[in-house]
């Protein structure tokens, strides 16, 4: 269950990472497009656990390694956002979010 307080910050934290991916998508992304689909605070607000959804999805691997290899830049332009709304800027973990995939297959089999 997460508090307002983690609720908050996730959704500051997503508005303002999908700005910067909108901004620098083509830099980092080589021309595809990442959606920030979710992303998760620990309860300390030390952790956030952010969730991507990139398309097309054929260099989904490289380019989640390029973002991971980026995140300590990510993390610092994040700060310069956000450093007047949260005391500490959280530490950022990729992930892919594999959920339209998911929906796809299962669209598929009811095929």
């Amino acid at each position: 269950m997460e508090t307002t307080r983690q609720q908050k910050v996730s959704r500051l934290i997503q508005k303002e990472l999908a700005e910067y991916f909108r901004g620098t998508g083509l830099d980092i992304g080589q021309g595809t497009i990442i959606s920030v689909t979710v992303v998760r605070v620990s309860p300390d607000l030390s952790q956030a656990r952010v969730y991507l959804s990139i398309f097309p999805p054929a260099q989904r691997e490289l380019i989640l390694k390029s973002i991971d290899s980026q995140s300590k830049q990510i993390r610092f332009e994040l700060g310069r956002k956000i450093a007047k709304q949260v005391r500490h800027i959280p530490d950022l973990h990729f992930f892919m979010d594999d959920s339209l995939d998911y929906a796809e297959r299962i669209n598929e089999l009811l095929k």
